[in-house]
């Protein structure tokens, strides 16, 4: 099955809706996406437009930067999901950019990603790591998908900058 035929069941087993919500999954010059975030690229300002003011907002310093940190509850995450969470501010070689999305994770209800639709959707991974008794995939275009005790269903899905490398093994 082609990455976007999986991309497409996904959604429908999903049930969010007839707009697709998946980006490029091919592009190895962009990290993966989900609902028209994409990190680096995406701003506050198109996160608000998409899915509207959020459930919580926290401001923070890091390393003497202004960060930001939106959570999407319960009614407010977006169908499927328990919680989305957007953390703001990133670093990048043209110097620091608060607006711009860093890290998007999605929290999904209950028995929604198989270990199979995730296989299917992102394909195979390039590193696994098994930790609290939770086996994670790491995939260099920029996800981390943990799964339950069982290693069944995922439980968060982490979306960020493509990464160089696999993680080390501990």
């Amino acid at each position: 099955m082609t990455r976007a035929l999986a991309a497409l069941a996904l959604s429908l087993a999903l049930s969010v809706g007839a707009v697709p919500w998946w980006g490029p999954l091919d592009s190895p010059a962009h990290a993966e996406e989900w609902g028209n975030i994409e990190p680096g690229v995406s701003t506050m300002d198109q996160v608000r437009e998409r899915f509207g003011a959020p459930s919580k907002e926290t401001k923070a310093k890091v390393d003497n930067y202004d960060t930001s940190q939106w959570v999407y509850d319960d009614a407010r995450a977006p169908s499927g999901f328990q919680r989305m969470t957007v953390e703001y501010g990133l670093l990048t070689p043209q110097g620091y950019k608060p607006s711009v999305v860093r890290v998007l994770r999605l929290e999904p209800k209950e028995k929604i990603f198989g270990k199979n639709t995730v296989l299917q959707a992102f394909g195979y991974p390039d590193g696994m790591r098994v930790e609290n008794e939770q086996n994670s995939y790491f995939y260099q275009s920029g996800l981390i998908v943990t799964f339950d005790k069982e290693d069944e269903w995922a439980v968060l899905l982490n979306f960020m900058m493509p990464q160089p490398d696999v993680p080390p093994k501990r």
